[in-house]
C-alpha cells in the first residue's frame, strides 16, 4: 500500500511548486522505510519548506501528554518550529505569514479523545481565515474504520478531547475527517486530500506492513490503540490508566484495589473479546506515582468482536460496585469533571455509579446511526 505522502512525493507537489510550504508533523510523519517528512520536504528540489509546526507532544514527541509545547527552532533544518499546543492551539496569522499552504501529515489513532485531529480542525479554521491552501496526507485509521462506538459530544462538554459532535471511535482517516470538518462543520478552507491506495476498511494498521510509530509516549501497540477508546476514560477517575508503566490503556489499577477478585468479577461479566488477569504495576509518574497498583490487565481475544468503550464502561462500572467509598471521579476546584469531558457528556458519571449504562448504550444506538449518514459522503476507502 502506499501512503498519502507516498503519492505526493510522487506527482502531487508538483501542484504546489514554487509555492512556500508549512509542514504539521512529528516522528509519526515518516514514509515507510521511516525516513521523516520533514527531510522529505526540506532535501526536496521542488519544494519550498519555510515552516513547521508542532501538535501535542512536540514536533520530535518528547513531550508528555498535556505538556506545553514551546516554539523554537528545528535543530536539523534550521526552521522555525510553531506550537500549536501552547499559547495557540490555533495558528495566528503571524504563525501562517511563512507559508502559502500547509501540509498535514500525522498518525492519527481512530478515537475522539486525541487531539491531532483537532489541531487539524484549528489549522483549517485558520487556513480558511487567512488564505491559505491546505493538504492532508492521508494515513490509516490504525483501529480500521468500520466500527463506529459511542454518543456525539454535547455541546456544553465539547473540549480539545472533544471538539467536535463525533463518536468515541469515530472509524474515519484524517483526510475523510477533514472532508467531514470542512463541510458538515463549517471548516471551509481550500481543501485538498492525498489519499492512501490499498488500504481497506477493514484493514487494522498490523495489516498494512507498515512501522507502528507511536504518536505519543503512551501509544505503545496495536491492541492498546484497539483498547483506547474504551480505558482513555479511566484519565478521569482516581484509577491508574497504567501510565507510566510499559502497558498504558491495557492495564488498570489503585491502590485501593485486589486486582485477584477484579479480574474474577469482570471476567465472570463475559465481556466479548478480551479476557482480565490480575497484575501489579508501580507507575513511575502521574496518578498514584511510586506506588503498588493491584489491578487487572487486558488481554484482546478477539479484536473483531471487542466493543472497546462498552468494555471500558463495564470496568468502570465494577469497579464503582466494588469499592463504592473509594473508587471517584477527579473534579477541579470549580467541580468540573475531565470525566464528562472525555464520555461527551455528564450523564455517563451517575450511570456509572449506578449501574445503569446499558441505557447509556442504547442511547448511542441514534447517535451512531445519525453519525454514519453523516459522514457517508466523505469515505474515500471501501
Amino acid at each position: 500500500m502506499k501512503i498519502g505522502l507516498d503519492i505526493f512525493l510522487e506527482k502531487e507537489y508538483k501542484r504546489f511548486k514554487g509555492k512556500k510550504v508549512g509542514l504539521v508533523t512529528n516522528m509519526t510523519g515518516v514514509n515507510e522505510k521511516l525516513i521523516p517528512s520533514i527531510d522529505l520536504f526540506h532535501e526536496h528540489p521542488d519544494i519550498t519548506l519555510t515552516a513547521l509546526y508542532a501538535p501535542e507532544h512536540g514536533i520530535r514527541g518528547d513531550a508528555k501528554e498535556g505538556e506545553t509545547v514551546e516554539s523554537m527552532e528545528d535543530p536539523y533544518t534550521k526552521l522555525p518550529v510553531y506550537s500549536l499546543y501552547g499559547a495557540n492551539k490555533k495558528p495566528s496569522k503571524e504563525m501562517l505569514d511563512p507559508v502559502d499552504v500547509i501540509v498535514f501529515d500525522l498518525q492519527d489513532i481512530g478515537s475522539r479523545y486525541y487531539t491531532f485531529i483537532y489541531t487539524m480542525a484549528y489549522v483549517m479554521e485558520a487556513c480558511a481565515k487567512y488564505e491559505k491552501q491546505f493538504v492532508v496526507l492521508d494515513r490509516p485509521n490504525p483501529v480500521s474504520g468500520v466500527n463506529v462506538e459511542g454518543n456525539l459530544v454535547e455541546e456544553d462538554v465539547r473540549s480539545f478531547v472533544g471538539l467536535l459532535p463525533i463518536p468515541n471511535r469515530h472509524g474515519m482517516t484524517v483526510g475523510e475527517l477533514a472532508f467531514l470538518f470542512k463541510h458538515e462543520f463549517d471548516y471551509d478552507c481550500d481543501l485538498t486530500v492525498v489519499p492512501m491506495q490499498g488500504w481497506n476498511r477493514d484493514m487494522y494498521y498490523d495489516h498494512t506492513g507498515l512501522f507502528w510509530v507511536p504518536p505519543s509516549p503512551n501509544t505503545t501497540n496495536i491492541d492498546m490503540n484497539i483498547l483506547y477508546t474504551g480505558t482513555c476514560l479511566i484519565e478521569g477517575t482516581n484509577l491508574s490508566e497504567g501510565r507510566g508503566t510499559t502497558r498504558p490503556f491495557e492495564q488498570v489499577g489503585a491502590p485501593f484495589i485486589d486486582g485477584y477478585e477484579l479480574a474474577k468479577e469482570f471476567n465472570h461479566k463475559n465481556v466479548p473479546g478480551v479476557l482480565a488477569r490480575p497484575t501489579s504495576f508501580i507507575p513511575t509518574y502521574q496518578k498514584h506515582k511510586d506506588k503498588i497498583c493491584s489491578g487487572i490487565q487486558l488481554h484482546l481475544v478477539d479484536r473483531t468482536k471487542l466493543h472497546s468503550l462498552h468494555t471500558g464502561i463495564v470496568l468502570l462500572e465494577t469497579i464503582a460496585n466494588m469499592y463504592p467509598g473509594k473508587f471517584a471521579f477527579l473534579s477541579n476546584e470549580h467541580d468540573k469533571y475531565f470525566f464528562d469531558l472525555l464520555a461527551g457528556t455528564k450523564k455517563l458519571k451517575e450511570m456509572i455509579l449506578e449501574g445503569s449504562s446499558e441505557a447509556f448504550f442504547m442511547s448511542c444506538e441514534a447517535h451512531i446511526e445519525a453519525f454514519n449518514q453523516q459522514k457517508k459522503p466523505y469515505l474515500l476507502y471501501n
